[in-house]
């Protein structure tokens, strides 16, 4: 477990890295003796600053939920961090590869509440009774640490969460059976990853539901009008300047970013 002045040394390092936009030290690579408490602690000191600041948490996103990212980032369980409102992105928007250090680019789904979750004991039907409707997103992904990232890194960093596209046809929760929503993911004129919602938990509401017990301990509410990303069912795909990404979620139309 690390010391309070030792949590305080790797947010110090992390802001930096937000602030430079240059990939700084893995906290593990700093204190070998982190433990995952200790980043998820770090996280929240992270976001108190950022509040402090003027920001305003809207929801939280969920990684690491498939079998995909799980293999490609070489970590073996879920993890979580908040999203901002700052994070938010139009669809179809152009944003500055300069203003992420390694941006890659996922597929989600993202759910929004219309009643409050808490653990524990959350499962699937308590989510889907609880979600107002479904929309296909594009998350943004940035490794601040360099890598090896151990789940202590990532989860330190906010789960690498750096932006959120959203777009295509919001749904509500039964109007489709979203384990079989499948998007197609190009990078300019090439397929670059293809999937289906059912790669997350094999339910993606099974993530919100994860987080809804992941968070009991700490007496935290998901509350109504929050969004929550379930996760990428697809391997991250890596953004270039002059890259446009667009996700294409079918009858639920498409989603896109480009990178200037």
């Amino acid at each position: 477990m690390l010391t309070r002045e030792e949590r305080e040394k790797v947010v110090a390092s992390l802001e930096k890295s937000h602030a430079t936009k240059v990939q700084g030290p893995r906290p593990s690579e700093m204190f070998p003796h982190i433990e995952i408490a200790d980043s998820y602690a770090i996280s929240s000191m992270l976001a108190e600053r950022r509040v402090a600041a003027g920001a305003r948490i809207i929801g939280h996103k969920i990684g690491l939920t498939s079998k995909a990212m799980q293999a490609a980032s070489k970590i073996d369980e879920p993890d979580y961090g908040y999203i901002f409102d700052d994070l938010l992105i139009e669809n179809g928007a152009r944003v500055a590869f300069d203003g992420y250090c390694v941006p890659r680019v996922e597929p989600e789904l993202t759910f929004v509440l219309k009643a409050p979750l808490q653990g524990p004991g959350v499962g699937l039907v308590d989510v889907l009774r609880a979600t107002d409707y479904v929309v296909p997103s594009i998350e943004i992904i940035d490794a601040r640490v360099t890598e090896p990232r151990r789940i202590f890194d990532t989860v330190a960093d906010n789960g690498a969460a750096a932006g959120l596209v959203l777009g295509g046809r919001p749904v509500r929760p039964d109007a489709v059976d979203l384990r079989w929503v499948g998007a197609i993911f190009h990078r300019n004129a090439d397929i670059e990853e293809t999937g289906i919602a059912a790669g997350v938990l094999g339910h993606p509401a099974m993530a919100v539901a994860w987080l809804a017990n992941k968070m009991a301990p700490f007496g935290t509410v998901l509350e109504p009008g929050h969004m929550l990303l379930s996760g990428s069912f697809t391997r991250p795909v890596w953004a270039a300047r002059g890259d446009t990404l667009m996700a294409d979620f079918g009858p639920l139309g498409t989603v896109s970013v480009q990178f200037t």
